[in-house]
């Protein structure tokens, strides 16, 4: 393709080194996509005429079918997708096919082939999200008056609802999604038409091809066009945060469904044995995810690093984006896939969860409460429950054990019959009731609060629904 200014071919050696069909073949259906509405919009301003437009569009289809039947024959002399699919257009339809590349260079092709493939992935990813969501809210709503401990510093702080604790979870994956959104607003700007870098002389009107390929309008800047790869790293930031997430939901799991723990039972479709210990049932689901974590954060510092030192405009090192890239969204798609999977067969261990609940002394904030209501002064009453969790752990017994006539002596006359409501489980939970809170009627209102907002967002940018 570039045989007029050179006077002897490309070394068999830089040939392979250079080619990137093995992996950015990927992108076919992009670049045919993008090939048809360029082709359209040179044939509507009159750079080619309707018959030529014909010929290009009936090529394109057909090589996308047998790209899809497996019949194409991918050549690594042609470097890459770009090129293997305009020299397998030529050869099918003849000069017509020599005309497709009038008006672009693969600097904007690239460009606009990648930001295809990325809102493609960016709605699939949200979709995926969706549902595990919606199994996320499904174990809140079921789990709602499950109590269990809440911890900080991974020992036991004070008690709250399974449902509570799961809807955290939920927070955080709407965090994500809302990444995601603001990933693909972003990026829906068209390159095609910046060319190599300063644009073209042909009378061409990106907002036509912008329009077919559903892009929000044509780049502002042609040197930025070419050169921009914030919405590559920006994707892979939202992925790596997401990953981060089930890396921290994995660790949980990890340890509820340990037997120290107990918490929790992983369906057995979603684990693995051992190939000497015929006992074990290893948590290998959440145990990758959270691997996998530091795969796509590895794939984020990569994209960094490419970046750093560019100048503007183009550079090849730019091919080297593709495959973390690429590696991010296979490895974050199968994440959601089997998280969402395990999440909808995980079974409950009320009766352990509560039990765990009673211990660690997790109800003392409460009794510091109770006092500061009774007019003792806050630091005086956190003094006096950390004198009683002390009688406690003396005596060896939790709170809700010790007898009215002890709890007096520490924290004195204000201490009625009532603390036994204080000290109990449900009653900590119970009080608990403010917007935000572990009450089991606020979880399950923030449940369908959050549902409510699951049904109303915006997907591939049209309203859901």
């Amino acid at each position: 393709m570039w045989a007029g200014r050179f006077t002897e071919p490309t070394d068999a050696s830089v040939e392979a080194f250079t080619a990137s069909v093995d992996f950015d073949r990927r992108l076919y259906r992009q670049d045919v996509a993008g090939s048809v509405a360029h082709a359209t919009m040179l044939a509507e301003v009159g750079v080619i005429d309707e018959a030529d437009r014909e010929a290009i569009v009936a090529g394109l289809r057909g090589i996308e079918a047998d790209i899809e039947s497996g019949r194409f024959e991918w050549s690594s002399s042609l470097e890459d997708v770009h090129m293997n699919i305009e020299a397998a257009l030529t050869e099918r339809i003849g000069e017509a096919g020599k005309k497709l590349h009038t008006a672009r260079s693969r600097n904007d092709q690239v460009a606009t082939d990648l930001r295809l493939y990325v809102r493609a992935e960016t709605d699939a990813i949200v979709e995926a999200l969706r549902r595990l969501r919606g199994a996320v809210l499904d174990l809140a709503d079921r789990e709602a008056d499950t109590v269990m401990p809440g911890f900080t510093h991974l020992q036991a702080a004070q008690p709250i609802t399974f449902g509570h604790h799961v809807l955290a979870w939920h927070a955080m994956l709407e965090r994500d999604a809302g990444r995601f959104a603001d990933v693909r607003r972003r990026l829906n700007r068209l390159p095609l038409g910046a060319a190599a870098l300063a644009g073209t002389s042909f009378p061409i009107d990106p907002r036509i091809t912008a329009r077919l390929l559903g892009f929000d309008g044509p780049c502002e800047n042609s040197v930025d066009a070419v050169s921009d790869r914030d919405f590559a790293l920006e994707f892979t930031a939202a992925a790596a945060i997401l990953m981060t997430h089930l890396s921290r939901m994995s660790e949980e799991l990890v340890l509820w469904c340990s037997p120290r723990f107990g918490f929790v039972s992983l369906p057995d479709a979603f684990c693995t044995g051992s190939s000497i210990m015929p006992q074990k049932k290893n948590p290998d689901v959440p145990e990758l995810v959270r691997g996998k974590a530091g795969r796509v954060i590895g794939s984020l510092v990569g994209l960094f690093a490419l970046m750093k030192g560019q100048p503007l405009a183009y550079n090849r090192d730019n091919q080297e984006d593709k495959e973390p890239l690429f590696d991010t969204v296979d490895t974050v798609r199968a994440s959601l896939t089997v998280f969402t999977g395990m999440l909808a067969g995980l079974e409950v261990d009320r009766a352990a969860l509560r039990d765990a609940a009673g211990q660690g002394h997790a109800t003392a904030t409460d009794l510091a409460d109770y006092l500061v209501r009774r007019g003792v002064p806050f630091r005086d009453a956190h003094e006096a429950a950390g004198r009683t969790v002390r009688c406690a752990v003396e005596s060896g017994r939790e709170l809700e054990e010790l007898d009215l006539g002890e709890l007096q002596a520490i924290c004195g006359e204000v201490v009625q019959s009532d603390v036994r409501d204080v000290l109990s489980l449900d009653g900590s939970v119970a009080a608990r009731a403010h917007p935000g809170g572990t009450a089991p009627a606020r979880v399950r209102e923030a449940a369908r609060a959050a549902r409510a907002r699951l049904g109303g967002e915006q997907v591939g940018g049209k309203q859901d629904g």
